[in-house]
């Protein structure tokens, strides 16, 4: 399938054009301290013009399977049986924690530009990135990176958080356009940690 640029998108960020849609899918948290979650991912990249792109995700934590869609209210997955409303015949089961599995993990915005500047060394394919991302747990980091290939390399510059924000020191994200999915990765250093895997997700363009 021939590829078109996204209609009044500027030329300053056609190098991130694949990026641009509404994107979807399961990936999981595994980190030290937080334990391993699943959780479904919407994430948006759009743009009014303007040399950048417009970037929102939001992750929910999950114990069932990811419907093919949000509901028309937007509500998604459907709440957490109170569990004095369990069936006595399933209290040996194994208990999901309540208010975890739909509640939202995390949300971000923010957004991509390709940079005027060259840093040193850079590969002629790959264009260099600034990136801005805003976490509602009260965190701004200011990522670096380059761009090439269908694959798109990051890693924090600067980090600004609230008294209330978890302390987290370094992150690096590493994107790529697999067969026509979006691959995310990424690591921390918080909590004590060194820099390691942090969460990953597979998504679909929408």
């Amino acid at each position: 399938m021939t590829f078109t640029f996204p209609d009044g998108l500027s030329p300053d960020v056609y190098p991130l054009a694949w990026l641009v849609g509404r994107w979807r899918g399961e990936g999981v948290i595994d980190y030290p301290g937080i334990g391993k979650k699943t959780f479904v991912q919407d994430l948006v990249f759009d743009h009014d013009g303007g040399p950048y792109l417009r970037f929102e995700s939001t992750l929910r934590v999950l114990e069932s399977v990811v419907p093919d869609k949000l509901p028309d209210d937007g509500e998604w997955p459907a709440p957490v049986p109170d569990p004095t409303e369990t069936d006595p015949t399933e209290a040996e089961a194994p208990e999901a924690e309540v208010g975890e599995a739909g509640t939202v993990w995390s949300t971000e915005t923010g957004y991509w530009r390709v940079s005027s500047d060259r840093p040193d060394g850079l590969e002629e394919n790959k264009h260099a990135l600034e990136v801005l991302v805003a976490d509602a747990s009260g965190r701004i980091t200011v990522y670096i990176g380059a761009v090439g290939n269908g694959r798109i390399d990051l890693a924090s510059d600067a980090i600004a958080r609230t008294s209330t924000a978890s302390e987290v020191r370094a992150s690096k994200r590493l994107y790529g356009l697999v067969q026509g999915r979006l691959l995310w990765v990424e690591e921390l250093a918080a909590f004590g940690e060194p820099l390691r895997s942090y969460a990953s997700a597979e998504l679909d363009r929408q």
